[in-house]
């Protein structure tokens, strides 16, 4: 052994020693050594003075460092609410815990103007308790599932959609018209199951291809118009028979499987190409993405993925290089609530790398998630550098100049202009 490390040496000594010998060849330098007190620095290279080794300004470093630890668990709190004018759960929601979000649902919305005066409403009590602004959001993907007042003209079910692209601008002037800047839309499962009733015709297509060339074109034509999209329903819903309002979907593929299917336009996405750009850009990654709550059992047989370090932090934001926002779906589906509370399975989904916590439904299950989103911090089980990253990726979606996350009110939508332009967006070409 001893053998071989002094011959090691030995080869090291003559190889250092090869590198530092004038190569055959070139000119000796006959520059005087410098003397004792001299610089050996070139003259053009100065030493680096102190300032220069003062770090950038970091106004969004600054931002977070700002908030009080309440402030930043509410930002990790998207909350749903109800009637048709803010009650006591959304004043509790503002005032109290400082959610980052609202979304609203059917039950919230009754006309046009009720709408405009809910939202403005929201937006004037955030104002009041000087939060951050709001997400103000909404589940408008149109066909089965809609939000929109009765007045507003209706949209087909996305699948086979002829014109992505123009749906996506659709979407985007009906959540604008009445102050909503993200919009939980579009779905980019693909629908390879005949037998799933949750996702169905809501998917774009059945295939892989279609799906991503569908739903990127889409999400993009969204962006491009200044809302915030929330794809869904990662890591794919198509291909479960279960409602995972009720139930826990299981899929038993493997991540080779999923490539090859569900993960393709979650892919195209995050990577910000599409197949038929709706305009010409440079490639921008997506924003947000939801996460579904579905158990992969050949990846993480325990968690679902909402919950799961696996699928989020492993596959998600690791193996698909996403580091945007990241939601789970609503907390207080079955598929949660028959095996864990709302409070714990707040807490797993931010350990497992997600960054709000939908709770959709309930005054006191908005509470009990942000007690124990507080409690999981105060004991150190969410460190205070894991909690400052997500609430640094939040405020820079916030932030972001390409979408209108501000407390400004909205005016009443021209309800006749509005459905024009919806009847005249999706009126294929002649």
């Amino acid at each position: 052994m001893k053998r071989y490390i002094s011959l090691s040496l030995l080869l090291f000594v003559f190889i250092f020693a090869a590198s530092c010998s004038p190569k055959e060849g070139a000119a000796e330098s006959h520059a005087p050594a410098p003397t004792a007190g001299e610089s050996v620095l070139p003259t053009s290279t100065p030493a680096p003075t102190g300032a220069d080794l003062i770090p950038p300004p970091d106004p969004l470093g600054q931002a977070v460092l700002q908030l009080t630890t309440e402030e930043k668990v509410g930002q990790l709190l998207t909350v749903g609410i109800q009637g048709t004018v803010p009650g006591k759960d959304a004043l509790w929601a503002i005032q109290e815990a400082k959610v980052g979000g609202i979304v609203l649902f059917g039950r919230n919305v009754e006309n046009t103007g009720q709408l405009a005066e809910l939202t403005n409403g929201l937006k004037a009590l955030n104002a009041q308790a000087g939060n951050l602004p709001l997400f103000l959001c909404v589940d408008e993907e149109g066909g089965m599932v809609s939000r929109m007042p009765p007045e507003v003209a209706d949209l087909p079910n996305a699948y086979h959609d002829p014109d992505p692209a123009a749906r996506g601008k659709v979407l985007a002037a009906e959540c604008a018209a009445f102050g909503f800047n993200m919009d939980f839309a579009p779905v980019l499962d693909v629908w390879s199951n005949p037998n799933n009733t949750v996702i169905g015709k809501r998917a774009f297509h059945s295939t892989p291809l279609e799906a991503t060339i569908a739903g990127t074109g889409c999400t993009y034509s969204m962006m491009n118009a200044g809302v915030i999209p929330v794809v869904k329903h990662f890591p794919g819903h198509g291909d479960t028979d279960t409602d995972s309002h009720v139930g826990l979907p299981m899929v038993g593929k493997t991540v080779e499987e999923l490539e090859d299917q569900e993960l393709m336009p979650f892919r195209f996405a995050i990577e910000g190409t599409a197949w038929k750009p709706p305009v010409e850009r440079e490639p921008t990654p997506i924003p947000a993405v939801m996460v579904g709550h579905i158990l992969l059992t050949q990846i993480d047989p325990l968690l679902p993925s909402s919950l799961s370090p696996t699928v989020v932090d492993g596959l998600l934001r690791e193996e698909l290089g996403f580091d945007g926002v990241v939601f789970t779906d609503d907390l207080t589906m079955g598929a949660i609530t028959n095996a864990w509370g709302v409070g714990e399975a707040a807490v797993l989904a931010v350990e497992a790398g997600c960054d709000v916590a939908l709770v959709c439904h309930g005054l006191e299950e908005v509470k009990e998630a942000q007690a124990a989103l507080l409690e999981a911090v105060e004991s150190g089980r969410i460190s205070m550098s894991r909690l400052d990253d997500s609430v640094r990726r939040i405020l820079a979606l916030k932030r972001n100049e390409a979408y209108a996350v501000n407390d400004e009110a909205v005016a009443e939508p021209d309800l006749e202009a509005l459905n024009a332009y919806i009847d005249e967006s999706l009126t294929p070409a002649s």
